[in-house]
């Protein structure tokens, strides 16, 4: 088994890539495998809503940052998510590339376990926990809990690993990411009824 973290900060090496693995070296200590990619410094191109991921089965801007996410999601059995937050939200790049993703790779995320991670100086992180976890809640996949919202503080790079609690909360939730994955490895996911859409202005 393993699980996709994708660092959603253009810090490589910064306060979210510390929150992340911890999370990874919590799940690698309970045999699960994990990958851990970054979103990087270059400018991410967001959904224009032109559909064409439906007839191309994929999204039409096949950026190399987008078919590496998309790659990895084939093998990975789970996904965390993990941004530094800006003005109360999460990183509108990482957001550029989730909004492609989950419009264009459903079948490839529907029922993996999943969950976010933010960081942030002070203030602001429940709402990006929110945000992000929308992007699971829409596509049938359970969202993994922790004794505590996931998130971590500090401002200054390596400040995180000032925040025992947040770090706990992390490890907390390779924990229970673990527990899940192998709580469904051997079960079969739900039938799915066919998707009824019924638009508010017809």
């Amino acid at each position: 088994m393993e699980v996709l973290l994708i660092n959603g900060s253009p810090h490589s090496q910064g306060n979210t890539f510390i929150a992340l693995s911890e999370v990874a070296k919590t799940l690698e200590s309970e045999g699960i495998q994990t990958r851990l990619m970054s979103i990087g410094m270059k400018a991410v191109q967001g959904c224009i809503a032109c559909n064409k991921c439906s007839e191309l089965g994929r999204c039409v801007f096949n950026d190399i940052l987008y078919k590496e996410v998309r790659e990895a999601l084939k093998s990975a059995d789970a996904l965390v998510v993990g941004s530094p937050v800006y003005y109360a939200g999460p990183n509108g790049s990482l957001c550029a590339l989730l909004d492609r993703v989950f419009y264009s790779c459903s079948e490839l995320l529907a029922y993996k376990p999943a969950a976010s991670v933010a960081v942030c100086r002070r203030g602001g992180s429940s709402a990006t926990f929110d945000r992000l976890n929308k992007y699971f809640t829409i596509l049938n996949m359970p969202v993994v809990s922790s004794q505590y919202w996931n998130s971590v503080h500090g401002m200054r790079e390596g400040e995180a690993l000032q925040d025992a609690e947040g770090l706990q909360t992390m490890r907390t939730l390779g924990r229970n990411m673990a527990w899940i994955l192998r709580s469904l490895h051997e079960n079969k996911f739900p039938e799915s009824e066919k998707p009824i859409m019924t638009n508010f202005i017809r």
